[in-house]
């Protein structure tokens, strides 16, 4: 365990690969069943149509560029000595499984890269791509990374999310012992919820057979359903205060053996709508280590463990 006061992914990958190990982004030009379609179009109401990538798809730069690319400057600014290939943008296991093995394989062939991390949706996953990977799993490592956002049904159906905590489950138990690590997504400051709604996911996923979890703060970003809200008063950010307070609790709510991805989100600044504090990355990371030093609390705290 680190010397914060959660299980920080840093210290777990060094623990677990004995070096310094660094996230590739890779934009793999996916799209998701929640635009095109399948279960209903527009997407979640705070997400635009860039999704969370980086471009680079759109700009015709091939997958292993966009991997050796950033491993170059990876190594030099933060002397990284291995990867994993991080398929962030959208639903990236919603393709033809022969086309996922062509992306799988063409990243985890560079040289360096130990390992797959793919976010998708718990609706984009079946028994064919889980057996593959688990194949793939034998050598390298693999990690699931699930986009739940909340456990509250009420709430995905507000946010148009297009699933329900059940299909999540299912995905979950299909999951399991397959040497996958699962590492699920969940959003704070959802419209509608209150403080005890999100401390409810929090002892949910606590329940739940998870190796990682990723917290994000829900900000406003251009051309959404969620910036409509926001100018027309519908929807009001998060307080720095109130997510430092929210967010500090939501991680004495988990089981300690959780490894905690991340407590706040990254917001691109050309974007970004509001809440403006959120751009400040270190310090809103600072302030939460502060308030759970200052509360005692730790993680798993309000659950009874100790550490």
């Amino acid at each position: 365990m680190s010397a914060k006061p959660y299980r920080d992914y840093k210290s777990f990958l060094i623990k677990k690969f004995g070096c310094k190990v660094h996230k590739v982004t890779v934009d793999a030009g996916m799209t998701c069943p929640n635009r095109d379609g399948t279960v209903g179009f527009g997407g979640c109401i705070y997400c635009n149509s860039r999704g969370s990538g980086t471009g680079a798809f759109a700009k015709g730069i091939p997958l292993n560029r966009q991997i050796t690319d950033a491993i170059g400057y990876l190594r030099k600014r933060y002397k990284a000595e291995k990867f994993l290939a991080y398929f962030q943008s959208f639903s990236n296991t919603y393709a033809p499984l022969g086309r996922l093995k062509q992306l799988y394989e063409e990243a985890i062939s560079v040289d360096d890269v130990i390992g797959l991390t793919i976010g998708t949706r718990p609706d984009c996953i079946n028994e064919e791509v889980l057996q593959y990977l688990e194949w793939v799993a034998n050598k390298w490592y693999v990690s699931l990374e699930y986009g739940l956002q909340s456990a509250h049904d009420k709430t995905l159906k507000l946010i148009n999310r297009g699933h329900g905590v059940k299909e999540f489950v299912a995905a979950v138990e299909l999951t399991r012992n397959r040497n996958i690590d699962i590492c699920v997504h969940v959003i704070l400051g959802l419209p509608g919820e209150t403080e005890d709604d999100m401390l409810e996911t929090a002892k949910f996923l606590s329940e739940l057979d998870i190796q990682a979890v990723k917290i994000h703060l829900l900000y406003v970003v251009k051309n959404t359903v969620l910036e409509k809200w926001y100018r027309e008063g519908k929807y009001r950010c998060l307080t720095r205060e109130e997510y430092t307070r929210i967010v500090s609790r939501f991680i004495a709510f988990l089981r300690p053996d959780i490894v905690i991805q991340r407590i706040t989100g990254d917001p691109h600044r050309n974007e970004l709508v509001a809440p403006l504090w959120s751009l400040e990355k270190q310090r809103n990371i600072q302030e939460v280590i502060n308030y759970m030093e200052k509360n005692s609390l730790k993680q798993g705290s309000l659950l009874g463990f100790t550490r």
